[in-house]
């Protein structure tokens, strides 16, 4: 399993140093606040933040210990309904449902499940096309890309769109995940919503088979296959681009570039969705808004926990860690790490009163 940790010998070290400034007791045997190990799994986009977040929360509570699993949304919701992970995180909420016929093994039966929203950022369409570092692309010719329909980089449906590019006669190789992923989900809920005459799949987590590509495990494997291929395009979230070229999406008249505050702003205009609990905060994203500088490629990332945990052994450093989650301190520490964009202080002032109603 990759967990993403802090160990006892990395807390020891910061501690000792923080405690020349008198910041915290030198002995761990005094520390106040939550102890012990907890683990969660689940998404790798999620994967920065998760480091930046176990890091602050460590800090401050010298006791406890958070690991983390990247082993995908799909894995992390089944591990979570099976009792192998006391939370986890998902790039698409659990459907209602899944909900209505999951037994999860750490909650107490009936007592519903919490989801927040806590980690928002938008996917980046991502290509590897020598000397060109940005594409003007609709929804339309995204979808045709992906499912074949569009095969050449020269392609008129790409050069119109990108007069001023002097685009290759290049086999296009289009890259999606091998797994089930809650990227994709998000993606293909983008492609559905915005062109949903060229993507007629609808929003699905398994890449279908007929489209072909290339395919690639979880977010490190696809962006690894677009960086060493050629004429390579595909998906990931944004806080993994790095160096590769990526797309602009047409948005309305406009073309837009990805970015965090373009993803906050399609959050902000969009519902959440119908004929969920009280502490399910799962957002019905509107991908076709014409709304000026919203992005609708965005990847919304929830943590799933229990409303009432089984046993309560664990219970405060659990409530602990999604509260230094969703604080604005987290927030910020992982906008910083992974580019993601905070949650609204409404969301915040919801999801702070349903952690603090956990048993």
């Amino acid at each position: 399993m990759k967990f993403t940790r802090l160990g006892t010998v990395s807390i020891i070290a910061m501690t000792s140093a923080l405690a020349l400034t008198g910041c915290v007791p030198t002995d761990l045997s005094d520390a106040s606040g939550p102890s012990g190990t907890i683990i969660g799994a689940g998404a790798s986009s999620q994967q920065a933040a998760q480091e930046a977040w176990v890091r602050g929360f460590q800090l401050a509570n010298v006791a406890a210990t958070v690991e983390y699993d990247p082993i995908g949304s799909g894995g992390g919701r089944d591990t979570f309904i099976g009792g192998g992970a006391v939370f986890a995180a998902s790039d698409r909420a659990f459907k209602v449902e899944e909900i209505a016929e999951a037994d999860f093994v750490s909650c107490v039966p009936g007592t519903g499940i919490l989801e927040i929203p806590a980690y928002i950022s938008p996917i980046a369409i991502i290509f590897n096309l020598e000397g060109i570092d940005s594409l003007n692309l609709d929804a339309e010719t995204i979808a045709g890309i992906f499912t074949g329909e569009i095969d050449q980089w020269d392609d008129a449906a790409i050069t119109e769109q990108n007069p001023t590019v002097e685009l290759p006669s290049l086999n296009i190789t289009a890259v999606h995940r091998a797994d089930d992923s809650g990227t994709t989900a998000n993606f293909t809920d983008y492609l559905s919503g915005a062109a949903p005459d060229a993507w007629t799949s609808g929003s699905i987590e398994k890449w279908p088979l007929e489209f072909g590509g290339e395919a690639a495990p979880q977010t490190s494997g696809v962006v690894d296959a677009v960086t060493n291929g050629t004429g390579t395009i595909g998906y990931a979230d944004a806080s993994r681009a790095g160096d590769l070229g990526t797309v602009a999406v047409k948005v309305g008249d406009e073309y837009v570039s990805y970015s965090a505050e373009a993803a906050a702003a399609i959050v902000d205009v969009s519902p959440f969705g119908e004929g969920r609990g009280d502490t399910d905060f799962a957002v019905d994203i509107d991908r076709a808004s014409t709304a000026s500088g919203v992005y609708p490629v965005v990847l919304i990332s929830y943590l799933i926990a229990c409303n009432e945990y089984a046993s309560t052994d664990r219970l405060d450093v659990i409530t602990g860690y999604l509260n230094y989650v969703i604080s604005p301190e987290g927030q910020q520490a992982a906008a910083a790490s992974a580019g993601s964009a905070p949650i609204s202080d409404s969301l915040y002032e919801k999801a702070l009163a349903a952690v603090a109603a956990m048993k």
